[in-house]
């Protein structure tokens, strides 16, 4: 891979890991505004700011000069926020060469235009493949060398196998995915349910609850993806269900923390300020909201979620109406058709006794 050079944009936790991933196997730059990062990854091979203590890969190197670098650059890693991501698109758009691929590591929705990243991707550098990178992936066990294992989704999937080998090492595995519309979905999705989840360990109301919490969460998402034009075993795969399970167990969560203080009855006006990454849940709550009622998918967690997050519900009474909501079939609309009658009679002392053949 050594003839390939990889240029990743943001110089977060998440992107500076996959900055240090890609390092392995061929040569990668990581772009940040911040002088001080750049300086850091360039001289001392860490990044203090949001990686403190975990070593990065030697030949790494960071630079603050965006266009030099997107002008000689083979692939893109978008790593910036979903706030960030248009501008950011528009910024690189006259430097980058129509064949590069461009891949987001971005999890949520643009606000205003209820877009997912590719969407915007797809707009904006026109004439390049768009993929995403997604899955249950946790920057500092990564970085601690701890496995762990991801998707990389394109429409093109020979590109897809490249993109495979610049991003696996031997403790992080890379499969390749068609699906870009339920890989990326999956992601933006369970940020709102790890809300959920960490809004009923804050109230330590314990693990059989967090459980049914993740379980019916999954559910919806599933439900959503699908409606919008995901694949249903893609949501049940990495880039859902295992996305879904580590960001609703790990305090290492932005999402699952911004929970948990709620839960415990912190405003989440305070919970966002003492943040220095952004916890895309809380935006993603307010397009999910909408994006249930477009679809016209039922969704009680997550209209829980956004209750909390946009209307000041108190998150006492959103928790307890998650567990006593309505109940029915688990997965309603799927009740038998024709339900079976099976016959039975009573047994002195011993029940009821299937008669059937």
């Amino acid at each position: 891979m050594s003839d390939l050079r990889v240029l990743v944009l943001g110089g977060g936790s998440w992107g500076t890991t996959v900055a240090h991933l890609a390092a392995h196997n061929t040569p990668t730059v990581v772009w940040a505004r911040d002088e001080a990062t750049v300086e850091s990854v360039n001289t001392s091979h860490l990044n203090p700011r949001y990686l403190p203590g975990h070593a990065l890969h030697p030949s790494l190197s960071a630079t603050s000069d965006l266009e030099a670098a997107v002008a000689v650059t083979d692939v893109v890693v978008m790593g910036v926020p979903t706030g960030a991501f248009r501008a950011t698109c528009e910024r690189i758009a006259p430097h980058l060469r129509p064949w590069v691929p461009v891949i987001s590591l971005a999890k949520g929705f643009e606000p205003e235009t209820m877009l997912r990243m590719t969407q915007i991707a797809e707009q904006l550098l026109p004439g390049r493949p768009v993929g995403v990178l997604t899955g249950p992936n946790l920057a500092k066990e990564i970085l601690a060398g701890q496995p762990a294992a991801a998707v990389v989704a394109l429409s093109e999937h020979h590109i897809a196998q490249r993109l495979q080998d610049v991003f696996a090492t031997p403790t992080f595995r890379v499969f390749t995915h068609h699906d870009v519309v339920g890989c990326e979905l999956g992601g933006a999705l369970k940020n709102v349910y790890a809300i959920a989840a960490g809004a009923v360990e804050g109230r330590k109301l314990g693990d059989n609850a967090r459980a049914a919490i993740i379980t019916r969460s999954l559910a919806e998402l599933i439900d959503l993806g699908s409606a919008m034009g995901g694949e249903p075993l893609t949501l049940a795969g990495l880039a859902g269900m295992g996305d879904l399970l580590a960001t609703s167990i790990s305090p290492q969560s932005r999402n699952f923390r911004v929970g948990r203080e709620l839960g415990e009855g912190r405003p989440i006006a305070d919970i966002l300020a003492d943040m220095d990454q952004v916890a895309e849940g809380v935006k993603a709550a307010q397009v999910v909201h909408d994006l249930s009622a477009r679809h016209q998918v039922r969704m009680p967690i997550a209209s829980q979620v956004y209750a909390v997050c946009w209307e000041g519900k108190d998150p006492d009474f959103a928790q307890d109406a998650l567990l006593r909501g309505r109940v029915g079939h688990e997965r309603p609309g799927h009740e038998a058709p024709n339900p079976v009658s099976v016959p039975v009679r009573a047994v002195s002392g011993r029940g009821l006794e299937w008669t059937g053949q």
